[in-house]
């Protein structure tokens, strides 16, 4: 869980970034997706707001600034929110600066 008393951008000891932005997400690489709300980022995974959930262990690729879509699974979720970890670890630094995020 990220600490609210962090600076916006600021990583937190497990190097995990607070951002607020919007997403794509989708389960099918076919799929247009659907909109997602990012409420962190690290190089291993991402929390986020779904409209609705998704099976556990569930794939899923996720559209992040500056990156493209980044494949990753459903690792857990709790009242509405969704931990994804990433097949891939990725540059949070390119998100963030996509993003308009301070870091």
């Amino acid at each position: 869980m990220v600490d609210d008393h962090k600076a916006a951008g600021q990583p937190d000891e497990r190097g995990r970034g607070e951002i607020h932005l919007s997403a794509r997400m989708r389960v099918h690489a076919e799929d247009a997706g659907f909109l997602v709300r990012i409420r962190n980022v690290s190089a291993g995974g991402l929390m986020a707001e779904l409209p609705h959930p998704l099976p556990p262990d569930c794939a899923v690729e996720i559209k992040l600034s500056g990156l493209g879509w980044i494949a990753g699974r459903v690792v857990w979720q709790t009242e509405g929110r969704t931990g994804i970890a990433f097949d891939h670890p990725i540059d949070v630094a390119v998100v963030q600066d996509a993003s308009g995020t301070a870091h």
